[in-house]
């Protein structure tokens, strides 16, 4: 029950795709294309912003998750403390560089 949202959400998502995949008439795409104002960049631009925010949400997850194993492994074994901030830390640094990198991918994604 507890990742019901999550999967509703992307549930949601995935329904979508055979929906976007079907073909449309040149007046439909005109029409969108006007609407962004930039000749029909705006798919572009929100796919960015979703890819942007799933990477960040991802990662937000995962490095909380690191973080609460963390301390609750110093707490069961507080002599290991300084080994399991030294992993915490490096995992966390990683994590975030992955991030990073994969919100400018889909930043780039802009720019063509």
């Amino acid at each position: 029950m507890k990742n019901f949202g999550m999967l509703s959400a992307l549930a949601v998502l995935f329904a979508a795709v055979p929906a976007m995949a079907q073909g449309h008439g040149e007046e439909v795409v005109e029409a969108v294309g006007a609407i962004a104002g930039n000749g029909g960049a705006f798919g572009a631009y929100f796919g960015a912003a979703i890819g942007a925010g799933l990477v960040a949400i991802g990662a937000a997850k995962g490095i909380g998750r690191i973080g609460g194993s963390a301390v609750e492994s110093m707490a069961r074994q507080p002599e290991a403390a300084k080994d399991i901030s030294g992993a915490m830390l490096l995992s966390a640094a990683l994590i975030e560089g992955v991030c990073l990198f994969a919100v400018v991918v889909t930043l780039l994604v802009t720019l063509k």
